[in-house]
C-alpha cells in the first residue's frame, strides 16, 4: 500500500508504482468475473482484457473486495477466487462498499463500485463491456442503476460498448443527459447497443481516434465540479448481432425473469444467461468480444491522456 493511502485501500504494487510515475493505469470491474460470465470464459476473459490494456501499454487495474481492502489491482490468486464457481463472492455496487468491507467479505465490483474506487485511487480511465442504466418498466419499478449516479459524481471516464442491451435504452439516455454526463462516440454517431452495432439512438459528440478522445476527456475533467463520461465504442463486428434478433431474445428473456420472480440486482445476470442460451452463444462471445476491446481502448486512451495531458 502507499505511504498515505486509506487504510482500506490496498494498491497492487505495479498500480502504485504506475500511479507514482504518472503512467497510464486503466480500472477493470470484476462482476464480470464472479457474476456475469460462465467458468472458463470468466478468468479467460478477465485475463484477455488485462491483456489487452498492457498491448496498449497501460497497466491493468482490476478491482474488488476482499478480507477488509478494496484491492485494485487482483493478482492471480484474487483473479482465480473470483472466478471459482464453488466460492460464494458478492456483488458490491457502490452502495455496498462500506459493509462489505466492515464484514469481511469477498466481493466483486461493479461499474458503479469501480468508478468510486478508481476515483479515490487517482485512476482516471475505467473500462468495461456497458454500463447498467434505466430497466424496462422502470416507470413501475423505479429500477435504475447506481451507475449513472456513480458517473455523475465521479471524475472518470468510462469505455463501454453503451448501456446493456436488455435496459431501456431511451430512458438511459435521458437520465445520462439530466445528470451531465456527456457521452461521447468513438467512431460512431449513435449509442451502440451493447451486443449490437447501432440502437438508432443519435448522440452529440463524436471522436475518431485516441488523441481526439484523450482531448475531450481531459477538456471534461478540467471543468469545475465535473463528474464523469462515457465513451462509447460498437462492438467488434465480427460477433456483433442484429438488433432485432437481440430485441426478440430480450423480451423473451425479460417475461422469463417476470415468471420468475427475479427483481433487483438478480435481474441482470439472470436475463444476460437467458438470453446467452436463446442465441446458441452468441452473445457470449459478443459479450467477451467487446469486453476485451473496450479494454484495449481504454487502455490506448488512457496513454493519449497520461501522455499528452499528464493525466492518469
Amino acid at each position: 500500500m502507499t505511504q498515505g493511502a486509506p487504510t482500506w485501500l490496498s494498491l497492487a504494487p505495479e498500480v502504485a508504482e504506475a500511479l507514482a510515475a504518472g503512467r497510464a493505469v486503466v480500472a477493470l470491474e470484476s462482476s464480470l468475473i464472479a457474476q456475469g460470465l460462465p467458468a472458463p470464459h470468466n478468468l479467460e476473459t478477465a485475463r484477455a482484457a488485462e491483456a489487452a490494456v498492457r498491448a496498449a501499454g497501460a497497466v491493468p487495474a482490476t478491482v474488488a473486495v476482499a478480507d477488509g481492502q478494496v484491492v485494485v489491482g487482483a493478482d492471480v490468486a484474487l483473479l482465480g477466487r473470483l472466478a471459482d464457481p464453488e466460492v460464494t463472492v458478492a456483488k458490491a455496487a457502490a452502495r455496498d462498499l462500506g459493509p462489505l468491507l466492515a464484514a469481511g467479505r469477498l466481493a466483486s465490483t461493479t461499474v458503479s463500485a469501480t468508478v468510486r474506487i478508481a476515483a479515490a485511487a487517482g485512476i482516471g480511465v475505467m473500462a468495461t463491456g456497458g454500463i447498467g442504466g434505466v430497466h424496462r418498466g422502470a416507470e413501475r419499478t423505479f429500477d435504475i442503476s447506481s451507475d449513472l449516479e456513480a458517473l455523475a459524481t465521479e471524475p472518470v471516464a468510462v469505455v463501454s460498448s453503451g448501456a446493456k442491451s436488455i435496459l431501456d435504452l431511451p430512458a438511459t439516455l435521458e437520465v445520462l443527459e439530466t445528470r451531465g454526463v456527456p457521452v461521447i462516440g468513438y467512431g460512431t454517431d449513435h449509442l451502440p447497443a451493447f451486443y449490437s452495432l447501432d440502437s438508432g439512438l443519435p448522440i452529440g459528440h463524436r471522436v475518431d481516434d485516441p488523441m481526439a478522445a484523450a482531448r475531450a476527456i481531459a477538456a471534461h475533467l478540467a471543468l469545475p465540479h465535473a463528474g464523469g463520461l462515457l465513451l462509447v465504442q460498437p462492438p467488434p463486428a465480427d460477433v456483433a448481432i442484429p438488433i432485432d434478433e437481440m430485441d426478440a431474445w430480450i423480451a423473451a428473456a425479460v417475461s422469463a425473469a417476470a415468471v420468475e420472480g427475479i427483481t433487483g440486482g438478480a435481474v441482470t445476470p439472470f436475463v444476460l444467461a437467458r438470453v446467452a442460451a436463446l442465441s446458441g452463444g452468441r452473445a457470449l462471445r459478443a459479450n467477451i468480444g467487446l469486453i476485451v476491446a473496450n479494454a484495449g481502448l481504454g487502455g490506448v486512451v488512457a496513454v493519449a491522456l497520461s501522455n499528452a495531458f499528464g493525466r492518469h
